[in-house]
């Protein structure tokens, strides 16, 4: 089980002014609704966010799904999916890091579409804290919104996310070499072959020399079916990226996959607050 994330916020001090502020603005947190006293992540208790465990066991050497069962790699550590066999991805390597379930589903939930852009702090660290250690890349690149969704959402969360790891990393990010052409419908209303369909030729390379003989690492915060990144990784490659890695903050996938020890019930609803 992880520990509470190393935040610059943890500071005694810090801890008194949330407390304080949390008595004349009552905050519950966003998992089990129970009251905020000093927690030190914006919007979650210490109990809750102390829950979000990383993905471990066998998974497919390509596109990190996870095998039912360790027999999958007894013979092989490089065994792939049915899925990266019959068609084989653009990038080289996707790496997520966690399951997309409570208590961090709602905290991408909260950060992409609630606008609550405090929590990137905190799930970057997530993500620090459980980074493989083959990760390879000498640029890193967020998976990009259309200008029109920009303008909506007025924030780019996996932007956020990328560039608080290339801090960290020591990384260049380059925020406009990679561009999205059209606006498309949101791919968690549609099937896997409306995925495919949906993102054909989305993605463009504004400036080939940028990512031309390089290690291209794309960061986007949850993977579903990887065609997002599919989709970015062909881009990059014909520009002439060397290599293209992706990295995900979380990753949907059967309630089967998941380990029992990760599911845990929720606590009584509480009162509804202001977030601080």
């Amino acid at each position: 089980m992880l520990t509470i994330p190393s935040l610059p916020s943890q500071d005694r001090l810090a801890g008194w002014t949330r407390r304080a502020v949390r008595l004349i603005m009552p905050v519950d947190c966003l998992a089990c609704h129970v009251g905020l006293t000093d927690d030190p992540v914006p919007f979650f208790c210490r109990t809750c966010w102390q829950r979000i465990a990383p993905l471990s066991g066998p998974s497919c050497s390509t596109c990190d799904q996870p095998f039912v069962s360790a027999a999958a790699t007894s013979w092989t550590q490089d065994h792939r999916c049915q899925h990266c066999v019959a068609r084989p991805p653009s990038f080289r390597r996707a790496w997520t890091l966690f399951p997309y379930i409570s208590p961090l589903r709602e905290a991408i939930c909260a950060f992409k579409y609630q606008r609550k852009v405090a929590l990137a702090e905190p799930l970057a660290a997530l993500m620090l804290s459980a980074l493989p250690a083959s990760l390879e890349g000498d640029l890193i690149m967020p998976v990009p919104l259309h200008p029109a969704r920009l303008r909506g959402r007025e924030f780019n969360q996996s932007l956020l996310l990328a560039d608080r790891l290339a801090r960290r990393l020591r990384k260049p990010v380059c925020i406009d070499g990679l561009v999205r052409m059209k606006e498309t419908d949101p791919q968690t209303t549609l099937s896997r072959p409306e995925r495919l369909r949906n993102l054909r030729r989305t993605f463009a390379v504004s400036h080939a020399q940028t990512v031309a003989g390089r290690r291209v690492l794309l960061v986007d915060d949850v993977f579903t079916t990887g065609t997002t990144l599919n989709e970015c990784a062909r881009a990059l490659s014909d520009a002439g990226a060397e290599s293209v890695e992706a990295l995900t903050l979380a990753r949907t996938m059967d309630a089967s996959l998941i380990p029992d020890r990760l599911f845990v019930e929720p606590r009584a609803a509480g009162r509804s607050a202001l977030g601080v």
